[in-house]
């Protein structure tokens, strides 16, 4: 597993993505977290459509040294 950064946070809301790359970066982070959640917002059966929600801790967080913001695009 890498070492998730701050700056692979940009890398989740690139469009289009594989599958597989997005499966790659999200295991990354999860991996790289103490604590992680799910939510899961919404499904569509209809349509198949679905929206869900991370939440979680990195283990180490060497970039708070540089920035003390919370992402943004």
């Amino acid at each position: 597993m890498s070492k998730f950064r701050y700056q692979n946070f940009q890398v989740l809301e690139r469009t289009p993505t594989s599958p597989a790359a997005l499966e790659h970066t999200l295991n990354d982070l999860l991996y790289n977290s103490t604590t992680c959640r799910a939510k899961v917002e919404m499904v569509n059966p209809t349509t198949g459509e679905y929206r869900i929600v991370l939440q979680g801790t990195l283990d180490y967080w060497d970039e708070t040294k540089t920035t003390t913001t919370p992402y943004t695009q």
